[in-house]
């Protein structure tokens, strides 16, 4: 089973959970209920790194309190939504590791409801058919001193209503009229000088089909949505804070009946060094081909995430840790990968794998003899056993593990120097062969034959281990070498476009490493540490039995320090 560091579940000693408990206690707003949360994506992308925050947020609310969360599709504008992503979004809070029960929904599937209370909006003088078009809207917004009004703000109810019903019945072009709220043009807020609730647009929606070709907004709609739905607490980021006097007007002016009228919070998005968390640039970056797609590991998508080996349990810990706040702050990169880096120091096998190989010839050796070592799969759990590695007089060993003229403090392969083989022997380098340009094609070394296991019984100190893999049991693989997809650590900054911050040495391939032969079969989602490499994850679309493709998780260097 595996081992994880979440120390708690959800929002533990949030702000939000204050809210709720005051809520839940005697004479609160939900005494004697169970709170109800939801998350509601648009299924117009791939979720993000952010997204997971508002996932631990809501569903991690609900269970600690024993409520639900409902998982809700925001398919109110047909623009961009697709049934690929409503597949991905549910994949993606799977595998984080929670679960909406039978409380699945599409917000497309409340439209008969919500145009109904709009025209009960339209019956109280609360809303209007405005037929100013979107520049017209834009420029006869006022300012703070000077309110502007429609010309038709004050059209007779009876005339609203028919255009509305024609509107609905597709007589009218897109964006010729849209249904406005008659709220206060007077409002510092510009979310309630008359916001557009309705607009018309002849697009197929991915559900409806044809049906309807007037949607509702978004801050028309969530409301609703949340109501219909018995929702108690609508948890949402701070972009929503100026918008809660519209949800808070839609939800008290409609005719609804509800035993608990559902609450906003909002708290601080995620943000994170070396990120954009745009979906409208994140689909840039894919179809402008800067990435392979939505997955691909660089990205901060979690599909791109778990593909690069990122787990669960490191990004629920990550958030956790990171807290809910109401301030805006952006979180370093450097702690999601400490955190990476924390889980799969405890969970993932060790194996060992040469990315830049050098062949080393121990000269002494018996040229037929082969023989194999017991290693453990992972020293942190002692239940995963122990693997075989075989040892021949030939072997693979990294590049850099080899210097004819050492520099200071090198401690690894030089003519004269010994180091220890990892788990089998004591080496001594006796000098290397070289082709006609004078570039090393092999080292050549003697082996101390009672070192097995890389013991020294005379009690000599030996200050260099090496990794290695043996020529005739080794397995061609490809590694990829990941880092950041930005060089500037907030490519979103205001006067900076993020195009031009890209990093052009975010990929490296290598296509000639050497594995042992345990890894021929690897299978994603399968996660290694290489020794002295990284933490490596089996790729879940290129890699092939007999021919693995490993993209690197993280580095084992690790600079970040958590104050505990």
């Amino acid at each position: 089973m595996q081992k994880d560091i979440i120390e708690n579940s959800g929002t533990a000693g949030s702000f939000i959970n204050d809210i709720i408990e005051e809520e839940l206690a005697p004479g609160g707003r939900c005494e004697g209920m169970s709170i109800h949360t939801r998350f509601p994506p648009e299924p117009n992308g791939y979720l993000h790194i952010g997204h997971a925050k508002a996932i631990c947020i809501d569903f991690g609310a609900a269970q600690k309190y024993g409520g639900l969360c409902n998982l809700r599709m925001d398919d109110t504008n047909p623009t961009k939504e697709d049934e690929e992503y409503v597949e991905a979004i549910k994949e993606d809070i799977h595998w984080l590791g929670y679960d909406w029960g039978n409380r699945f929904y599409y917000a497309s599937d409340y439209f008969d409801i919500m145009y109904d209370l709009a025209v009960g909006l339209i019956r109280k003088g609360l809303a209007y058919v405005c037929e100013m078009s979107p520049e017209e809207l834009r420029l006869n917004r006022g300012d703070l001193t000077h309110p502007a009004a429609s010309p038709y703000r004050d059209r007779p109810v009876e005339q609203s209503l028919d255009l509305f019903a024609r509107m609905k019945s597709g007589e009218f072009a897109d964006g010729s009229m849209t249904l406005r709220a008659k709220i206060d043009l007077a409002s510092g807020n510009f979310n309630m000088r008359d916001p557009v609730i309705y607009r018309i647009n002849h697009m197929a929606h991915h559900r409806q089909g044809d049906k309807w070709c007037i949607y509702p907004m978004y801050d028309y709609a969530h409301p609703i949505e949340d109501m219909i739905e018995g929702i108690t607490h609508s948890l949402c980021s701070l972009e929503f804070e100026d918008h809660r006097p519209l949800y808070n007007w839609v939800r008290d002016n409609v005719d609804y009946e509800l035993k608990c009228k559902p609450r906003q919070i909002e708290f601080a998005r995620l943000n994170l060094s070396y990120t954009i968390m745009s979906k409208r640039k994140l689909r840039r970056l894919v179809e402008e081909g800067v990435v392979s797609g939505w997955d691909d590991p660089r990205m901060p998508t979690l599909s791109g995430l778990r593909r690069r080996g990122y787990t669960p349990v490191a990004i629920r810990n990550f958030i956790e840790r990171l807290g809910v706040a109401k301030t805006p702050s952006t979180a370093d990169l450097e702690f999601l990968e400490y955190c990476l880096r924390e889980d799969l120091n405890l969970n993932a096998a060790r194996a060992m794998a040469v990315l830049h190989p050098l062949k080393l010839t121990i000269t002494n050796y018996p040229k037929d003899k082969t023989e194999t070592f017991l290693v453990e799969n992972n020293p942190n759990r002692p239940e995963d056993g122990q693997r075989s590695v075989t040892f021949s007089r030939t072997l693979w060993v990294e590049r850099d593990d080899f210097m004819e003229q050492p520099i200071k403090k090198y401690f690894r392969l030089y003519p004269g120097n010994e180091v220890r083989l990892k788990s089998a022997y004591i080496v001594k380098c006796t000098g290397c062969i070289k082709d006609s340009d004078g570039n090393v094609i092999e080292v050549l070394a003697e082996y101390d034959d009672k070192t097995r296991g890389g013991n020294t019984p005379d009690g000599r100190r030996v200050k260099g281990t090496i990794h290695w893999v043996d020529t005739t049991t080794a397995i061609d693989a490809e590694a990829r070498l990941y880092s950041t997809i930005f060089r500037d650590s907030d490519p979103e900054s205001e006067g900076k476009d993020f195009m031009e911050c890209l990093n052009s040495d975010s990929l490296e391939v290598l296509t000639d490493c050497k594995v042992e032969a345990s890894l021929e079969n690897a299978a994603f989602p399968s996660s290694y540490q290489f020794m002295r490499q990284g933490y490596f994850c089996v790729d879940c679309y290129d890699s092939k039995p007999g021919k693995p493709v490993f993209n690197r998780s993280v580095t084992l260097k690790d600079s970040f320090k958590l104050n505990r």
